[in-house]
Order: C-alpha cells, then structure tokens, then sequence
C-alpha cells in the first residue's frame, strides 16, 4: 500500500517519538484512532441525522 515497507514504517515511528517525545505518542495514538473511526462512520454513513418536523394545531 502506497510502497511503505516496514523499515519506512520504522524510520516514520523513530522520527515521531524523536519529534514528539515519549509523552505524547499515546494523545496522537488516540487522535488518530479517532479520526479513522470517524472517517469509517462518515464513509459508511452511520452518522445520518433524523429530522422530524414538527406538527401544527
């Protein structure tokens, strides 16, 4: 997928824990995890909104 291999995908990992530090790869971690689940709900369509209108006397 896209050429990445696992020595680019080390190289990837190194240079974020280097950039970031050790602190904040589990908030990045959490960040994209819940940006795929998003992205997986809106391309499955699971965040449809009801709207019901609302009856008139």
């Amino acid at each position: 997928m896209f050429g990445f291999g696992l020595p680019e995908l080390i190289i990837v990992a190194v240079i974020l824990l280097v950039v970031a530090g050790p602190s904040k790869l589990p908030q990045f971690g959490q960040a994209l995890g819940s940006s795929i689940r998003g992205f997986k709900k809106a391309m499955n369509g699971d965040d449809v909104v009801q709207i019901n209108e609302k009856k008139q006397d």
